[in-house]
């Protein structure tokens, strides 16, 4: 695999992992004992810290890459092995 398709494919679990870490942690401002503040949300997160986000999003899209890439490497699950893109060995599918 060349380092283009390493860094483009890398850069696409990052961005969907940000989707799951960012609830991770989330206190409101009702949870962490604060005073709402008008104008806001009641759900509105009490305190957001991009760094920490980033170093976690950054953790998981590097193991989710991991385990893509020893896939890669290794074949565990390869296309033929997916029904749907075997037609050929699904006869409901015909």
């Amino acid at each position: 695999m060349r380092w283009t398709s390493i860094l483009a494919i890398y850069s696409l679990f990052w961005a969907f992992s940000v989707f799951l870490v960012l609830p991770w942690g989330v206190r409101t401002g009702r949870e962490a004992g604060a005073e709402h503040v008008p104008g806001t949300a009641e759900s509105a997160p009490h305190e957001f810290r991009p760094g920490r986000v980033a170093l976690w999003v950054t953790v998981v899209a590097t193991v989710l890459f991991g385990l893509y890439y020893a896939n890669y490497v290794n074949g565990w699950v390869t296309p033929d092995m997916l029904i749907f893109f075997n037609v050929e060995d699904a006869p409901q599918l015909r």
